[in-house]
C-alpha cells in the first residue's frame, strides 16, 4: 500500500513539473509525434509557460512537422498573451449578429492570411476572391502589366453579382500579411453594368487626397482581435448593393505582388 502511495505521489510530482516546464515549438512537435491528442496538447499549451517562434519560418516548420492548424492556432494565441475563450462552441468568441464581444484569440476557421466572413450559423468561412482587370488609357490590362500607375485606376470584375450574398450586420475578419495594416484594404462600392462590375480605386492603399476614387470608397472601422487579425462589422449605415475589399496594391515595381489583381467581393441585401 505504501509503495502504491509513493508511486502515485511520484507521478503527480512529475506531472506538476511538466506543467511548469517552458514549452517551445520543438516540445509541441515531440508531443505530436508521441501520439497525444490535439485537445490534450492544447490543454498543455494553455497550462504551461511558453516561448514560441511564431514567425513565418517558425509556423512553416510546425506545419512541415505535422502539427495541425488547431495546435498552431493555440500556439499563436498563447504567444500573443491572450486567453482562450471559455465557450466550447465554434462561434463562442463572437456574439450573435457578428458583433464582437471580448474576443479572445483567433476564431476557429481563421487559419491563414485572407478575408473571412461569418455565415448564418456563426462559423467563419473564407471569402473567395475574384479576378480584377484594371483599365487605364482606354485599354483593359491586367494589373501585372500595368506597372507604376499614378492616381486613380478603374477596376473591372466579370459578372453582375458576387457569389457571396450577405445581410446586415455583416461581419468580416482580415488576417493581414506581415507588415500590412487593415487600413490598406479599400472597401469599394461596385457599379453594376450589363455584364460586369466596375469601381474606381486609388493606387497605393490608403487615400489621403481628394480624387475620383473617393466616391466609390466606403469607410469602415477595424477592431484588432489578435496580432495581424482584425474584425470589421458593416451595419445599417451601409447601402445595399455590390461591394468588395481590395487588397493593397503595391506599385513599387512592375511585378505584381501575390494579392494584386483580385478582390474579395460580396453582395449586401
Amino acid at each position: 500500500m505504501r509503495k502504491t502511495i509513493l508511486a502515485v505521489s511520484f507521478l503527480v510530482c512529475c506531472s506538476l513539473a511538466a506543467a511548469q516546464q517552458t514549452l517551445n515549438n520543438d516540445a509541441v512537435i515531440k508531443l505530436v509525434k508521441a501520439g497525444l491528442s490535439d485537445d490534450l496538447i492544447v490543454t498543455t499549451i494553455n497550462a504551461s509557460p511558453g516561448a514560441y517562434d511564431t514567425s513565418a519560418n517558425g509556423l512553416i516548420a510546425l506545419k512541415s512537422a505535422g502539427v495541425s492548424d488547431k495546435l498552431v492556432s493555440a500556439i499563436v494565441v498563447k504567444a500573443a498573451g491572450t486567453v482562450p475563450a471559455a465557450s466550447t462552441s465554434t462561434a463562442g468568441n463572437v456574439a450573435p449578429g457578428g458583433m464582437g464581444s471580448v474576443l479572445a484569440g483567433v476564431p476557429a476557421g481563421v487559419d491563414s492570411v485572407g478575408v473571412y466572413y461569418q455565415d448564418p450559423s456563426g462559423a467563419w468561412q473564407e471569402v473567395n476572391a475574384e479576378v480584377v482587370n484594371f483599365k487605364t488609357g482606354g485599354a483593359v490590362k491586367h494589373l501585372a502589366s500595368v506597372g507604376i500607375v499614378k492616381g486613380d485606376v478603374n477596376g473591372m470584375i466579370a459578372g453582375t453579382r458576387s457569389r457571396l450574398a450577405m445581410k446586415v450586420p455583416a461581419s468580416f475578419i482580415f488576417y493581414v500579411p506581415e507588415g500590412r495594416s487593415p487600413g490598406e484594404y479599400q472597401l469599394l462600392h461596385l457599379h453594376v453594368n450589363k455584364d460586369n462590375r466596375e469601381f474606381r480605386s486609388a493606387t497605393g492603399g490608403v487615400v489621403h487626397q481628394k480624387g475620383g476614387a473617393q466616391k466609390d470608397m466606403v469607410d469602415y472601422s477595424p477592431k484588432k482581435i489578435a496580432p495581424r487579425v482584425y474584425q470589421i462589422v458593416l451595419g445599417s449605415e451601409i447601402t445595399r448593393g455590390e461591394f468588395g475589399f481590395l487588397p493593397p496594391l503595391d506599385m513599387a515595381s512592375e511585378k505584381s505582388i501575390a494579392s494584386s489583381g483580385k478582390m474579395y467581393t460580396f453582395s449586401l441585401e
